[in-house]
């Protein structure tokens, strides 16, 4: 009997009929279990993976008066989990569906406001400046730009951007909490919920302290899928309502600093794993971060990033690198 097998069979599952759901890009799988003492997902989280995170998290988002799914079992040595089954569609699906987004946007966002409002729990690493620039180097520099120019940068041009960086992302230094994946394939509508409950939140295994503004540009310049305009005024107006205390002209601003490091990152993320994980379909969304890494530049906070850019890359070049396609 495999690991598995016994874990479900100890908790109630062992007859359960289980039916995997698709695949993100981490090493974690789902499946969807029925047949058992109630509606439930397993979590395979294998190592490098590690499931006390999701866990000691969770249980802070409900303390918090949010919708995180309850655990109902869990072998932490073996990285796995039954967790509470929040249904079939998450808020991407329902939008892929012709569902209204701007109401979902709304929602998702009241949701984060209240996930901002309460205290980090203890522990949490920082998503602040160094950790921002290191991850974009760990894209852009080791995988963008050796798969575009044929070689990787020099330490020189690595050091140029690690300063850009720091210049535009340290006005923005904040200690909140951050779930760093807020965007609708990770958020469920749970209709028979209230106010901020009614949006499920997944995938905050990641969770750090941080700007509260890469939340909502993660949210509403989501890098797998375009934001209709009246979508995204819905989610910052109903953020901004939420959070009464919130400049909008210092979230405007915050928006494009912390925007543009992300969609420098994720861009470049596509590469890694197109090049390194044989998973080419992701470069599909490269152009939608290019674009909105553009938009983002435009606003004055953003200038030393740009001007970065301006010194090293060519706009012709800042796309998918020519030498990988969708099919590679």
């Amino acid at each position: 009997m495999s690991d598995i097998e016994g874990f479900l069979r100890a908790n109630g599952y062992g007859a359960a009929t289980r039916h995997p759901l698709p695949a993100d890009a981490s090493f974690r799988r789902y499946e969807r279990l029925t047949g058992g003492p109630r509606p439930a997902l397993l979590m395979v989280a294998p190592p490098p993976e590690d499931v006390r995170p999701f866990t000691r998290i969770a249980e802070h988002l409900r303390s918090a008066g949010l919708s995180a799914p309850e655990i109902h079992a869990a072998n932490k040595t073996a990285g796995l989990l039954i967790l509470e089954d929040f249904g079939p569609q998450t808020l991407a699906q329902q939008l892929e569906a012709g569902a209204d987004p701007a109401p979902l946007y709304a929602e998702a966002a009241e949701a984060l406001a209240k996930l901002h409002s309460v205290a980090p729990p203890p522990g949490l690493p920082a998503w602040d400046a160094t950790a921002m620039a290191r991850a974009t180097a760990a894209t852009f520099c080791d995988w963008w730009w050796p798969a575009t120019f044929g070689a990787p940068p020099s330490a020189e041009i690595r050091a140029e951007l690690d300063a850009a960086l720091h210049a535009m992302l340290e006005p923005f230094a904040a200690e909140g909490f951050v779930h760093r994946d807020f965007f609708p394939a990770n958020l469920m509508r749970l209709p028979e919920r209230e106010g901020p409950r009614r949006i499920g939140i997944l995938d905050f295994q990641d969770a750090a302290t941080g700007h509260p503004a890469y939340d909502l540009v993660s949210l509403i310049e989501d890098a797998r899928r375009d934001v209709a305009p009246e979508a995204r005024r819905a989610a910052v107006a109903a953020y901004l309502r939420h959070r009464p205390g919130t400049s909008p002209n210092a979230l405007l601003a915050g928006l494009a600093a912390l925007g543009a490091q992300r969609h420098l990152r994720v861009a470049s993320l596509w590469v890694r794993l197109a090049r390194r994980d044989a998973k080419p379909h992701y470069l599909a969304h490269g152009p939608r971060c290019w674009r909105l890494l553009a938009r983002s530049l435009s606003h004055p906070v953003c200038l030393p990033l740009a001007d970065f850019l301006d010194a090293h890359v060519p706009e012709d070049l800042r796309r998918n690198p020519a030498s990988l396609t969708e099919t590679t």
